[in-house]
C-alpha cells in the first residue's frame, strides 16, 4: 500500500497586476517564478492570489502562510497619514486594497506572514507604521538603494540585530543583500521592531514578535544571494507546517 505523503503548507503568494499592454492587451497579473520556486525549494506550495478584496477571507481559510510580494509602485500616502504626496509615488490601489486586506486577517488569524520588499512597507503600514516616500529626498549619503548591477548580485550589505528572529534565522551579524526600492520603513508601528538596517541608516527588516511569525525584508531574498536568503525561507514555511 503506497504512503500517504504529509500536505505540503500551502503559501499564499499576492500577485502584482498590470493595465493593458506588454504582455496582453487586457489587464493580466504577474509574479516572478523564483518566488515559487524560492517556496516550493523550502517545502511550501506555492498559491498566487488575485486581487479580490472581498474575498480575502476565503483565501485565508484555505492558506497556512502568506506572502506579500514587492512591485514596481507604491503605497498612497495617506494610508499613513501624510499630508504631501512626493511626485515620484506611483500607486496600485486595487493591489494595496486587497494585499492591507489578507495582511490584516492573516494577522488576525496568527498566520505566518513574510514581507518583501514593498510587502515589508505594506506590512509596516498596517502595523501602523510610516514610510520614506522618496529616499534620495530624506536620507543623508543614501546608498543606491535602486542598484544598477543585476538582482540577482548584492547591492550592499546590511547589520542584523542579534537576538531577533532575523538574527536567529541568518545566524549572521551581517549579510549582503540586493536592493530595489525607492522608498523605505521610516517610523515602525507599535509592536514592531527593526531587525536590520543599511550602513545609510535605512531600515532593512522588521519583525512583530507579538505573532508567531511577522517578518519583513527590504531586499529580495527569493534570488538566493546568499545561505540567509533560503534560511528566511524555510523558516518561513517551516512556521506553517
Amino acid at each position: 500500500m503506497a504512503t500517504r505523503r504529509k500536505a505540503l503548507p500551502l503559501v499564499g503568494i499576492t500577485l502584482d497586476s498590470e493595465t493593458p499592454g506588454g504582455w496582453s492587451n487586457y489587464p493580466w497579473y504577474a509574479v516572478r517564478q523564483n518566488y515559487c520556486d524560492a517556496v516550493l525549494a523550502a517545502g511550501g506550495l506555492p498559491l498566487l492570489l488575485p486581487h479580490q478584496p472581498d474575498e480575502a477571507e476565503a483565501y485565508l481559510e484555505r492558506i497556512d502562510a502568506l506572502l506579500i510580494t514587492g512591485g514596481a509602485f507604491d503605497l498612497d500616502p495617506a494610508l499613513f497619514g501624510a499630508n504631501t504626496r512626493h511626485e515620484s509615488v506611483r500607486t496600485k490601489d486595487r493591489r494595496t486594497e486587497f494585499e492591507a486586506a489578507v495582511a490584516r486577517g492573516a494577522l488576525a488569524r496568527d498566520l505566518p506572514l513574510l514581507g518583501i520588499c514593498g510587502g515589508q512597507q505594506l506590512l509596516n503600514v498596517v502595523l501602523g507604521g510610516t514610510l520614506i516616500q522618496h529616499i534620495p529626498d530624506e536620507v543623508d549619503n543614501a546608498l543606491a538603494h535602486e542598484q544598477p548591477n543585476p538582482r540577482h548580485e548584492p547591492g550592499h550589505a546590511v547589520a542584523v540585530t542579534g537576538g531577533s528572529l532575523l538574527g536567529d534565522i541568518c545566524s549572521s551579524a551581517e549579510m549582503a543583500v540586493n536592493s530595489a526600492h525607492h522608498q523605505a520603513v521610516k517610523d515602525v508601528g507599535p509592536g514592531v521592531t527593526v531587525n536590520a538596517v543599511a550602513p545609510d541608516g535605512v531600515i532593512e527588516g522588521i519583525e512583530a514578535s507579538d505573532y508567531r511569525f511577522c517578518l519583513g525584508v527590504q531586499w529580495h531574498p527569493e534570488y538566493l544571494i546568499g545561505p540567509s536568503d533560503g534560511a528566511i525561507f524555510r523558516a518561513f514555511v517551516a512556521s506553517a507546517s
